[in-house]
């Protein structure tokens, strides 16, 4: 196997570990399940990946990464207000969460099971969510000075944006299935339940 197509391979492994990860939950997803929907042997999962929690491990550290770029993505803008800046990180994780609806439930999971994950994981993106918070933070502090933002914390805008848009995909399975939705009134939903979310924070900040 040359090197494309380890890296092939490798990637498949984890495309079909994340899907069943998501569908059954990590306890309930086993190697050789993996193996057998990637299209190769136990063998090969466990040398690339060493075990199920390091695989797991993996996944979870991606999309935790991704979730930052995309709040950086958001910061980049730098001439927009800082009214502006909430809205498009409220969106982009909302849609972050809308490509994943189920890594909700699934990282509420994992963490009650394994609480040690929260803190591996801390130590390792370390500096890119202390960077991220820290040039908030100091754009937060400027509005409150101004007096365009109530005297706030970062982390309760942070608290109420993910309990919001979280809380969000982990009930709609439920809601979807006591209101009888079809997938265009889930769309629907999601779409209004997006802009009510930016605006629920943004007359949270508001002084």
């Amino acid at each position: 196997m040359d090197i494309k197509q380890e890296q092939s391979m490798e990637q498949t492994i984890l495309e079909v570990a994340e899907r069943l990860f998501l569908e059954k939950g990590f306890a309930l997803t086993s190697t050789t399940e993996i193996a057998k929907e990637a299209g190769c042997n136990q063998a090969l999962v466990h040398y690339y990946f060493r075990t199920k929690d390091n695989l797991f491990n993996t996944i979870f550290e991606q999309k935790f990464r991704m979730l930052f770029e995309h709040l950086y993505a958001s910061q980049s803008l730098e001439d927009i207000p800082f009214s502006e800046k909430v809205r498009h990180a409220v969106e982009s994780h909302f849609d972050m969460l809308t490509k994943n609806p189920k890594l909700p439930l699934l990282v509420a999971t994992e963490l009650s099971r394994l609480p040690e994950n929260l803190q591996n994981l801390r130590n390792k993106l370390r500096t890119v969510p202390f960077e991220l918070y820290t040039k908030l933070n100091n754009e937060l502090q400027k509005e409150i000075a101004a007096g365009r933002a109530r005297n706030i914390e970062l982390m309760d805008i942070i608290i109420t944006m993910v309990t919001l848009n979280a809380g969000l995909f982990m009930m709609l399975p439920i809601a979807s299935c006591i209101m009888q939705l079809d997938d265009e009134q889930v769309k629907a939903l999601l779409a209004h339940r997006r802009n009510e979310n930016v605006q629920v924070i943004l007359n949270y900040i508001k002084p």
